[in-house]
């Protein structure tokens, strides 16, 4: 197996945890360079994460003949300028999710990347890790029949920064393509598209009905499965408590989980109710890192890549288009 050497830009929040100490204990992997515009936070990840190089420049990074391929955890508004730049560069993109800003743009950088001949890999982790696989080993193994239909429920408290009035990125539509909804609620859009396949056809709304800030607060709609499988959904960012459920209901049982936790899995059918424990990993996008290091070397598959990211935008451009 060959060492894949990684390069990060934008080494935030998302890097100190859930993905960069995954790009060192992926087997066949090593995290060689990081990036960030303010040079003392790029040195200061560098020397607390054991990395040897650190750039304030992106292209320093993307040209460095020790980087084998690149990470790109920056907030969407620059994720296709980033990803082309390291496509005509010849090396694999790795890219957080959402993909982009929309379709549109993701469908921009599949094209660059199938015309430089480097693949296009997307963070949309949870197809990888053992929770979720396991949640389609029973759908696999028909454990609730036939799937008739999916119900998906979150709200949760404001975030203090939002009732400080603190503007963030998050929230500024140009920067990252919506509100909350687009980076959360796109995990449990691609997760159902794991399951069940594409989404054929949505209706959706938003509202701002707080207007703590100048995105959508609260969004609901219906998605159908090209399968004839309905998704019914709420995600609300103003609640009174945090709550998080998904229901898939069968015609001889349903499975319950939470998107973003470790509770239990739970399958109920006419026997009773069985309990699943399947933690996620303290680096939760270690998982799919393995993957994508294996298809690199040609020993496994990845299976969150362009092709299956963009259809995420797709469905969530759908919902915003409803009343624009």
């Amino acid at each position: 197996m060959n060492e894949i050497r990684w390069g990060i830009i934008g080494c935030g929040d998302v890097t100190e945890v859930k993905s960069g100490p995954g790009f060192q204990q992926a087997t066949g992997s090593k995290l060689v360079a990081v990036m960030r515009r303010n040079s003392k936070l790029a040195k200061d990840y560098a020397y607390r994460h054991n990395v040897k190089k650190w750039y304030s420049k992106a292209a320093d990074l993307i040209n460095d003949p020790e980087v084998d391929a690149v990470y790109i955890a920056t907030p969407p508004s620059s994720h296709k300028e980033y990803t082309l730049a390291v496509a005509k560069s010849k090396k694999p993109v790795y890219v957080e999710k959402p993909m982009a800003l929309n379709f549109f743009e993701c469908q921009e950088m599949i094209k660059v990347c199938e015309e430089y001949n480097v693949p296009l890999f997307v963070a949309y982790y949870r197809r990888a890790l053992p929770r979720f696989k396991k949640i389609k080993s029973l759908l696999n193994d028909d454990a609730i029949g036939d799937v008739r239909f999916v119900n998906v429920t979150y709200y949760k408290r404001p975030f203090p920064k939002d009732v400080n009035a603190i503007g963030h990125w998050r929230v500024n539509p140009r920067i990252s393509g919506g509100g909350y909804f687009v980076g959360l609620a796109s995990h449990s859009i691609d997760i159902l598209q794991f399951f069940f396949g594409d989404v054929k056809s949505v209706k959706g709304y938003y509202s701002n009905q707080k207007i703590l800030y100048s995105a959508e607060d609260i969004v609901s709609g219906v998605l159908v499965f090209e399968s004839n499988i309905h998704a019914v959904f709420v995600w609300d960012f103003n609640a009174y408590d945090d709550f998080d459920r998904t229901e898939i209901v069968g015609d001889k049982g349903k499975i319950t989980f939470s998107t973003f936790g470790n509770n239990i899995i739970l399958l109920e059918d006419k026997d009773g109710i069985q309990e699943f424990i399947v933690d996620n990993p303290l680096h939760t996008q270690l998982p799919l890192i393995q993957t994508i290091v294996d298809e690199l070397n040609g020993i496994g598959k990845c299976p969150s890549k362009g092709a299956t990211a963009s259809k995420t935008n797709w469905v969530m451009d759908m919902i915003y288009m409803v009343d624009r």
